[in-house]
């Protein structure tokens, strides 16, 4: 047994029916030219037969008699065909009743007394491709480290027909050894020391110049409701030259690029519900703290910036303008103070989410920010999988009490790939964003000048 890691435990102490607190991804294939009638059953048997589950991947919570959440428990023996399911999309198999399907499953909970983690194997797309849908919970892995393992199942060569799967994969070793306690006590006693001079530096950034971006300034809008348990997912890709064009003509990042489309999406969005707030709306963004070296370990190592995305200007140009400028103001404050000061800011800009648990404070108070909105680093060169070609890659994150919608997005090839995820209830027409990203994006072409 093993003791669980409190920013773990964060996630699973949560989590309730209405409240899944897992990630996910959807992948669609192209099967190889040479695929016969056999070849998912084929693929599917070839799954199962892969034995050799890591650890992160054998582990769920420990139960002693009523007592849970304290160690985790590791199982010997994995039911894979528990885990792994093939299923089938019911006639005419269009990539919305993928959808629909990815949507019930993003929905239910995971059994606790199993290892915490699913994969599903789909066809009956009427396009002859089929997708694999996975989740994992955020206890268990974040999505960093889930879309790395995912990398590295597949291959780039299409003729490398090797069965990889990210449950058997090893965490890669490096030259460099891992830190000692005494490495850690003396990074986290060198963060204290320092942290009287940084916080003075922090405060006056924060409050008089502003150039910090604080929680509990966002305005309320129709996604900072209770949510319930059901959830609705949208999928998209977008080409990722035409984002860096973009980048390139208004010298800003490809991740601007990103946060600028899903605020002019999200304000197409909001006008058409006659619910767009005069306030603009506020993102928190992950950023990953991870290096190189532990880029794979299981857990949680991840911090957060707030980021203004200037919902209340009509023109796209200035918008973007904007939102360059909110980021590269926090980066700038994060860039002067070590990991352990970065993750207690970033503990601070997202713990006004525990509040959610309050009776009536979603219904009164301020939301700390209005949406979630991560971009995560993904594959620059097609990838396959036992010849099959990996299409799209949507990445679906977590719907919370306060944050009914989520957009997560990663670079797959020559895309960049987006999958949101919402309250079936809170947020209606939530495919409706897709056609608004796409209209953003255009926009920003326009604007820019492309």
């Amino acid at each position: 047994m093993k003791l669980i890691a409190p920013t773990d435990l964060i996630f699973l102490l949560g989590e309730s029916r209405e409240h899944p607190m897992h990630v996910g991804g959807l992948q669609l294939f192209q099967p190889p030219e040479d695929a016969g009638l056999d070849f998912l059953r084929e693929s599917y048997q070839a799954m199962l037969a892969q034995q050799d589950v890591q650890p992160t991947f054998r582990k769920h919570p420990a139960f002693f008699g009523g007592i849970t959440n304290v160690a985790w428990t590791f199982d010997r023996d994995v039911e894979l065909d528990y885990h792994l399911r093939r299923s089938a999309l019911p006639s005419p198999g269009r990539v919305r009743d993928l959808l629909e399907m990815t949507s019930r499953l993003h929905s239910s909970l995971l059994d606790r007394h199993r290892p915490l983690w699913e994969a599903h194997l789909i066809e009956g797309l009427d396009d002859g491709r089929f997708a694999v849908y996975l989740k994992f919970h955020h206890a268990l892995i974040d999505g960093v480290s889930a879309l790395r393992l995912m990398q590295r199942s597949l291959a780039a060569d299409p003729a490398d027909r090797t069965v990889r799967l990210p449950w058997t994969l090893a965490p890669r070793r490096h030259k460099r050894a891992s830190p000692s306690v005494l490495d850690m006590l003396g990074e986290a006693a060198g963060s204290v020391a320092a942290l009287a001079p940084s916080t003075f530096s922090l405060a006056r950034a924060a409050l008089l110049e502003q150039q910090l971006t604080l929680p509990f300034r966002a305005p309320k809008t129709m996604f900072n409701v209770r949510i319930g348990g059901a959830r609705r997912c949208a999928a998209q890709s977008y080409s990722l030259e035409r984002i860096k064009n973009i980048k390139r003509a208004a010298g800003v990042t490809v991740n601007d690029v990103v946060l600028a489309m899903c605020a002019g999406a999200l304000r197409a969005y909001l006008i058409e519900a006659s619910a767009l707030p005069d306030s603009p709306l506020i993102a928190m963004v992950p950023v990953n703290l991870r290096t190189e070296r532990d880029a794979e370990g299981g857990g949680n190592m991840v911090g957060t910036f707030l980021c203004n995305l200037a919902t209340h200007l009509d023109d796209p140009a200035k918008r973007l303008e904007t939102i360059h400028h909110s980021m590269l103001d926090n980066k700038e404050i994060f860039a002067q103070l070590p990991r352990v000061e970065q993750l207690a800011l970033s503990a601070l800009m997202t713990g006004g989410l525990a509040f959610a648990l309050i009776p009536g404070f979603v219904a009164t108070a301020p939301p700390p920010f209005n949406i979630v909105i991560s971009n995560v680093p993904g594959m620059r060169e097609p990838r396959y999988f036992q010849g099959a070609r990996l299409d799209g890659n949507y990445p679906l994150s977590i719907a919370l009490d306060g944050q009914a919608l989520n957009i997560t997005m990663t670079n797959n090839g020559d895309n960049m790939d987006f999958g949101l995820v919402g309250c079936r209830r809170s947020v209606p027409h939530l495919q409706r964003l897709l056609g608004h990203l796409e209209a953003a994006l255009k926009d920003l072409e326009r604007g820019v000048g492309v």
